[in-house]
């Protein structure tokens, strides 16, 4: 099945991007990473699945989640509840196994 794309476009105020330029961030290059940028922070606002923000960055889940380390962002993304609820079940399976 082929996934169809929408393309989302932005305004960059001249002067910001011939900063980006210096930096070797052309058109492509721009693009590509802002949606890097977007997949990462839509992934840490729990916008995005880890699979659906690999997408969107353009790679697979494997490559998604070596970049989120990269750039120092936590694969795991739960909240406090679901963190404590996780622990809880740890807990309950360890006492389990010493019976």
């Amino acid at each position: 099945m082929s996934a169809s794309h929408v393309t989302v476009s932005t305004q960059i105020p001249q002067d910001v991007f011939q900063v980006l330029q210096a930096h070797g961030l052309y058109r492509d290059a721009l693009a590509a990473r802002s949606q890097e940028l977007l997949a990462v922070r839509f992934y840490q606002d729990r916008v995005l699945s880890l699979g659906k923000a690999a997408r969107l960055a353009g790679m697979g889940k494997q490559q998604f989640i070596d970049f989120l380390s990269t750039n120092q962002v936590s694969v795991i993304n739960l909240t406090e509840d679901e963190f404590a609820a996780e622990i809880e079940t740890v807990d309950l399976l360890a006492a389990e196994n010493q019976l």
